[in-house]
């Protein structure tokens, strides 16, 4: 059987430059197929529209939405259009932080994965330019990848593939409510204690940039003041990067790195000695 995943990225969050690579990382499986829709950069009504448009067409097994502040009227709507439609919806987002938001999520018939280190951007014109933003992206990538929280977003999403290909579907499929915290980060990630506390503490540090920057974008009015507060949350995510460097080198001195690589079938197989065959 082949699973049919629709992705449907509405703006922008470091998970969604890679959700769907990591479910087919060497673009060889033969037990699923995705399809990815974008609004591009915004969140206007009318590309929200499209991208639905597409993924309901399609008719997915299953899809996933990925989006900055996932309770805003416009991802919301797209998942609940998309239920409506009888497709089941995993909804990956960054942190959400009020009790009011979290309560209509938590009893919401939709998945979930709350990214807390997928930290917004300092999107302020003084400061932000092209080549800061793909910087930033970049480090927040890094910092998502080996801390291991991109490895529990992929682990959640292969096991609802794993259902599918059982022959639940709809309703039947049980869809994943997961917060990807630092300490569900790291969990089983490594092998080296000092680099998993370097890890963790590198996730820590991004997922406090994302206040530092709601303070420099909305809550600081004086762009003498909010530059360099923006400033000052990218370098928290550029030294945030270089503690994932220093981890992920102390693994590979100890040939502990931890690969878990998907067979063609979509089973993960893993190893840590590099010359070696996972299993």
């Amino acid at each position: 059987m082949v699973v049919k995943v629709g992705v449907a990225k509405l703006g922008n969050i470091a998970s969604g430059v890679m959700a769907e690579l990591l479910l087919d990382e060497r673009a060889d499986r033969e037990d699923m197929q995705t399809f990815m829709a974008t609004s591009g950069t915004k969140l206007q009504p009318e590309d929200i529209d499209r991208v639905v448009n597409n993924m309901v067409a399609w008719k997915p097994d299953f899809a996933i939405v990925v989006s900055p502040n996932g309770v805003l009227p416009g991802p919301t709507g797209a998942r609940e259009r998309l239920l409506a439609a009888g497709i089941p919806t995993v909804f990956i987002t960054d942190d959400v932080t009020t009790k009011k938001e979290w309560a209509e999520i938590k009893d919401g018939k939709f998945g979930y994965i709350i990214m807390k280190g997928d930290a917004m951007i300092g999107a302020r014109r003084e400061f932000l330019d092209p080549i800061e933003m793909a910087d930033y992206n970049g480090n927040l990538v890094k910092v998502l990848s080996v801390t291991g929280a991109f490895r529990k977003l992929q682990m959640a999403l292969d096991q609802v593939i794993d259902q599918v290909k059982a022959g639940k579907k709809g309703a039947e499929l049980a869809l994943p409510k997961l917060v990807v915290t630092s300490d569900k980060a790291v969990d089983g990630e490594f092998t080296n204690p000092y680099a998993l506390a370097k890890a963790r503490a590198a996730y820590e540090i991004a997922s406090a940039v994302a206040m530092v920057n709601v303070k420099g974008c909305f809550m600081t009015k004086e762009w003498e003041k909010y530059i360099p507060i923006v400033c000052s949350a990218h370098e928290m995510m550029r030294v945030a990067a270089v503690l994932c460097d220093e981890a992920r080198e102390l693994e590979k001195a100890c040939d502990g790195v931890i690969r878990k690589p998907h067979k063609k079938d979509g089973v993960i197989v893993s190893k840590t000695k590099l010359i070696s065959k996972p299993e």
